[in-house]
């Protein structure tokens, strides 16, 4: 134990100065093309700020300090960025720190794990850098959101899974792991009923009361808190973007998008999960083949799982999320897969002769992690860039000249948390008023244009920062267009060109005044609308 204990620090140590070598390049990279501040790849880390701040400083879980609204997917995450604001002010870097010590966490368990398997530091650092890059690490560290939180909170679960029986701790990290990810990622729900259930095959009764009870309470208390609130017991965006199946005359539509559209006819599913899916199959129908059920059970347990939890997210939840909402999954099967093809780190050319399918199927993953991190590259060099020139100059803006003004918007992260607007969300992850008109990703129709209308009239909206093509076709014949906002290479942005309205008419005038005033980026360009 010992032995392998020193094995795991040395390969923690050599894995820890390969990885962090990567991530530091890529945030010089960013930095300099973003005026010397690191800038979160995607808007959605400034969601999770926003609420944060509101939290912290005005005791308002929502995006605005004027009123709830559940829009962080993540509440937990939420929640412990608001205390580390509270503890150490409100500072727009607090997110990207977070995730620089749970990747030294994640690095920190993968390096002990895989050492008590292979007992050597070369291969131990190989596996540990195959699996960080497999699932994309970097880019999840750089995007300040709560997915490294919960890829670590998965491997901590995986590790004391396999030493459940050797010691207390395991298992109080066991159960402490499940109590926490629910909350810190929904989808965790697939990991806790498939795991309950398979811990009821092998007649563990004990265990499938626990993990359903430690893992369903914190969530059944957050939905109780959210439905008196705002009426929905899950936050707006899993609302808005999850997948439905109701038992009413739209089923047979349901289960063909469920089944077709999310599943088999999903290239991301092809992409993602279903290489790693055929070796789990592989190695689940050797063992059926020579095995009792009970021993196949025991045998390939998490294999079976995860293999289960890929498809339940596939169907029920998202695949398209820029390399960050399958990580959790994709850890998982590197953690189960990996120990099971080890005779591949020791003997590379007796294996392949020995194994020629599960060696193939080896290969497309590898090819597969390859792609992931030439998808990645652009993203993790230019994301940034693209969110400074779009939605921290849009915020910038607004900061300079409305401030605390009534504003309609798509793009909702950085407007809020770098002001203090009032806001209407047209796509519903900020709006409990436009939920209704977003779920279950249907378009836009003319009762939403005739909300849209008559809402701003009454609540006296004053401009609009927002995708023209977002509101399809429904923007009120009283909004006059006063100019429009347009980038270059567009990598995680939703649109090229931003539209800046004036809702009140009275404005219109101002509104352009302020626009040819205030100190846009070169980047930007800014068209008035004469």
């Amino acid at each position: 134990m010992k032995i392998a204990r020193n094995i795991g620090l040395r390969s923690f140590l050599l894995s820890f100065i390969f990885f962090f070598s990567v991530c530091l390049l890529y945030y010089i990279i960013s930095v300099l093309k973003t005026d010397g501040n690191y800038i979160y790849l995607m808007d959605d880390a400034y969601i999770h700020l926003a609420m944060a701040k509101n939290f912290a400083l005005y005791d308002v879980w929502g995006m605005t300090r004027y009123q709830f609204s559940s829009t962080s997917s993540s509440p937990l995450f939420t929640y412990i960025l608001s205390v580390l604001i509270q503890i150490f002010g409100n500072n727009d870097q607090i997110p990207l720190y977070f995730n620089i010590i749970f990747s030294v966490g994640i690095l920190y368990i993968l390096s002990e794990y895989y050492a008590e398997i292979f007992n050597d530091v070369k291969k131990t650092v190989l596996a540990v850098l195959f699996t960080t890059f497999f699932i994309v690490l970097p880019l999840n560290l750089l995007s300040g959101m709560e997915h490294v939180f919960q890829v670590f909170l998965f491997a901590v679960n995986i590790f004391c899974f396999y030493h459940y029986n050797q010691s207390k701790s395991a298992i109080f990290g066991f159960y402490l792991s499940l109590l926490l990810m629910g909350v810190v990622r929904f989808e965790s729900m697939f990991y806790f009923v498939i795991l309950a259930c398979m811990f009821a095959l092998v007649r563990k009764w004990k265990e499938t009361v626990f993990i359903l009870f430690l893992g369903f309470i914190p969530i059944i208390i957050f939905c109780i808190y959210n439905y008196q609130q705002d009426g929905y017991f899950f936050p707006n965006s899993v609302v808005v973007k999850g997948t439905k199946l109701s038992f009413d005359a739209q089923i047979l539509n349901q289960i063909k998008v469920i089944l077709l559209d999310n599943l088999l006819l999903n290239i991301s599913f092809y992409k993602i999960g279903f290489f790693p899916l055929l070796l789990c199959a592989i190695f689940i129908f050797r063992d059926l083949k020579t095995k009792t059920l009970k021993e196949v059970l025991k045998d390939n347990f998490l294999l079976i799982v995860f293999s289960l939890v890929m498809v339940c997210h596939a169907m029920f939840a998202d695949l398209k999320g820029l390399l960050r909402y399958e990580a959790y999954i994709l850890t998982g099967f590197c953690m189960v897969l990996i120990p099971k093809c080890k005779g591949l780190f020791f003997n590379v050319v007796d294996y392949i002769k020995k194994e020629k399918m599960v060696s193939l199927l080896i290969s497309a993953n590898v090819l597969l992690m390859i792609y992931k991190c030439w998808v990645a590259h652009p993203i993790m060099c230019n994301g940034g860039k693209n969110i400074y020139e779009q939605q921290i100059q849009s915020a910038k803006f607004l900061h300079q000249f409305y401030n605390t003004s009534k504003v309609v918007a798509n793009d909702i992260g950085a407007i809020s948390y770098y002001t203090n607007i009032h806001l209407l969300d047209i796509a519903g992850l900020g709006s409990v008023e436009t939920i209704h008109f977003n779920e279950n990703k249907k378009g836009f129709d003319q009762e939403f244009g005739s909300f849209l209308s008559k809402y701003c009239l009454d609540h006296q909206y004053e401009i609009a920062v927002v995708y023209e093509g977002w509101l399809q076709g429904y923007v009120p014949s009283y909004w006059k267009k006063a100019a429009t906002l347009k980038i270059e290479d567009k990598i995680t942005v939703a649109r090229l060109e931003v539209s800046l309205y004036s809702i009140n008419i009275r404005n219109l005038e101002e509104l352009k005044q302020n626009i040819k005033t205030f100190n846009w980026n070169k980047n930007v360009t800014v068209t008035i609308i004469e």
